[in-house]
């Protein structure tokens, strides 16, 4: 038992390496609102379809704390306490809350062995991609002093890329649930 949490707690490390080295790409942006098309929460989704609930939130809060406290793995190579309360905080919250969402949401389904590749993407676009845009954008509504209305509607620009994101993500994570050497521990 004490090997496998071993083996997870490296997971989550490696996880939030990679969350790092995802945020070298720079994001670009839209111009119409505050807020760049970035491949990190690709990164979030993936965390947590691998470590679930417990370890998918272990890892990204890692990663945000290391954004809180100044280091520069956000996309684009920023980081500190202001870019919490600037427009994209909200959707940097909403990575925090999408292992609990999601990763319980896959583990239920996972339970009951209803996680077909096509439920498991559904589940991912609906617990994942839409729940960080619409937490992202009741925070840009409130910091950018903007209509909610108009600030959802802002966040249609991002879908495309997000389904791809999401697609890639569902992928990359049952090819890693196959590997012989990681069975069991995703």
């Amino acid at each position: 038992m004490k090997n496998q949490q071993t083996r997870k707690l490296t997971l989550a490390a490696m996880m939030t390496a990679i969350l790092i080295i995802l945020g070298v790409f720079p994001g670009i942006p839209l111009g119409f609102i505050p807020i760049p098309i970035i491949i990190q929460n690709m990164g979030v989704l993936l965390t947590t379809e691998l470590l679930g609930a417990k370890y998918g939130t272990l890892s990204i809060s890692l990663f945000l704390a290391l954004a809180l406290f100044g280091l520069p793995v956000l996309s684009g190579g920023r980081g500190g306490f202001a870019v919490f309360l600037g427009p994209t905080g909200g959707y940097l919250i909403a990575w925090l809350l999408v292992p609990a969402v999601l990763g319980t949401i896959l583990y239920l389904l996972k339970q009951n062995n209803q996680l077909s590749w096509w439920l498991e993407l559904i589940v991912v676009i609906v617990a994942g991609v839409l729940f960080i845009d619409v937490i992202g954008s009741i925070w840009l509504s409130v910091q950018s002093h903007m209509p909610l209305t108009t600030a959802l509607l802002s966040n249609i620009a991002f879908l495309p890329g997000d389904m791809i994101k999401a697609i890639l993500s569902v992928i990359l994570a049952r090819r890693l649930r196959k590997l012989r050497a990681l069975q069991g521990i995703f």
